[in-house]
């Protein structure tokens, strides 16, 4: 059963002086994709915010929903802006762009391919090359049996020694119909987390940005 221990550390972010961090959302494919929506709400009323959807997440997704001012970038994005050498990766430039991003919902299956280093779409290309000295928060979602695989375990161990942040899952009645653990934290508490770890401090001529990181250990 993957079950989570809290871990206290800190991360420093610096970055340049402006008025509000930079925030990359992302959704991959899970039921609880239908909350992009209101979790890229929350989000823009303190962070500006860019967003990326898996495939299989814009089956949930309404891109039509999402608040103006937020580009949302998918797959297709990744392979047609690229046309010769010289011309920016999409994967590079947002991964560049971003203070932090926030994974949410993080399916099963890219919980499998972030632990196994796979980067075979846009998501998974941006975590690949990630700068781990900037936080990175998942809220996986995924049904209870799914949740309490061994697999689940081993792969949350590999993205802990990463230093990726988890904002555990919740005990609910599923949207397939179980009761259990595996629904993916409240959009109000996976933006409540991330703002209360993100304090910005004066530091010299510049800003930083303090995380202190709750990370979640697995044990059997």
């Amino acid at each position: 059963m993957a079950t989570s221990e809290p871990v206290q550390e800190s991360l420093m972010l610096d970055y340049p002086q402006r008025s509000k961090p930079r925030v990359l959302l992302a959704a991959s494919g899970s039921v609880a994709a239908i909350k992009f929506e209101s979790l890229c709400r929350s989000f823009s009323e303190w962070a500006d915010v860019r967003a990326v959807a898996t495939k299989s997440s814009l089956h949930f997704v309404d891109r039509s929903s999402l608040p103006s001012g937020i580009a949302l970038y998918t797959d297709d994005d990744e392979w047609s802006t690229w046309k010769k050498i010289g011309d920016e990766v999409l994967h590079i430039e947002l991964r560049k762009w971003a203070d932090i991003l926030v994974i949410a919902p993080l399916s099963a299956n890219t919980l499998a391919k972030i632990a196994g280093g796979l980067c075979d779409n846009l998501l998974t290309c941006i975590v690949r090359a990630w700068d781990y000295s900037k936080p990175l928060f998942v809220a996986p979602a995924m049904n209870t049996l799914m949740w309490n695989n061994p697999f689940t375990e081993r792969h949350l161990q590999t993205i802990n020694q990463l230093g990726i942040i988890l904002i555990p899952p919740v005990t609910k009645r599923l949207a397939c119909g179980d009761y259990g653990n595996g629904a993916m934290a409240e959009t109000s508490q996976i933006y409540t987390s991330v703002r209360l770890a993100c304090k910005t401090l004066p530091h010299d001529s510049s800003r930083s940005l303090v995380i202190p990181v709750s990370n979640n250990q697995p044990s059997s």
